[in-house]
């Protein structure tokens, strides 16, 4: 814990202090983000960091294996989905951005153990006909794994549509959608296509 105590007092000493007037600035006028990243809680993966974001650039949720849910009000917990809503509604931002990484370890729950946990498993149900189409093309484990981390991200793009809100600006053209896919191994940024493939962007 001294690690982070002491990661705090440099930032407020150096960081804080150097930008001072622009968060009091931020602080009062409050947050106008242009874009919604939905990412993986995965501690490698930094989207800050990996994209130069400054404090009230980007709005960012992080779950397992970076998955939207579809739309649905029975339950009671919706993290992701008040996340979206907020996001879309409250801050209408213009982005919303899908983030899968190599190597996500939900996804690789969802290919080798897709019930296990007291919740990982529950929640991985959601990227279930990612797992199919990965399956279903007979690849070695290590491709099978990166395909269904690219589906999973078209899965979520798909479940997003299903709010009637992000589908509603999306048609009115005030919304646009993005897949996106990071390799930290390699530092590579991939980024769907409408033809459904992930090119380096």
């Amino acid at each position: 814990m001294e690690k982070f105590i002491a990661g705090y007092r440099k930032f407020r000493s150096t960081y804080f202090r150097e930008n001072e007037g622009f968060i009091q600035e931020l602080m009062a006028k409050g947050q106008k983000p242009s874009a919604l990243m939905i990412a993986c809680s995965d501690s490698r993966i930094d989207p800050s960091l990996k994209f130069d974001v400054a404090p009230g650039e980007m709005f960012i949720v992080r779950n397992v294996a970076n998955l939207v849910p579809p739309f649905e009000q029975g339950g009671k917990y919706h993290g992701t989905s008040a996340a979206l809503e907020f996001a879309v509604r409250a801050l209408e931002v213009e982005h919303v951005i899908v983030m899968g990484h190599a190597r996500c370890g939900g996804i690789h729950s969802l290919m080798n153990n897709p019930r296990g946990g007291d919740f990982v498993g529950s929640w991985m149900t959601i990227a279930e006909t990612a797992r199919a189409r990965a399956v279903a093309a007979n690849l070695p484990p290590a491709e099978a794994q990166t395909l269904c981390e690219h589906e999973a991200v078209k899965v979520s793009l798909e479940n997003l549509l299903t709010f009637p809100w992000v589908k509603d600006a999306v048609d009115a053209g005030k919304l646009t959608l993005h897949g996106w896919y990071f390799d930290l191994g390699t530092a590579t940024l991939y980024t769907l296509n409408a033809d459904g493939k992930f090119l380096e962007a």
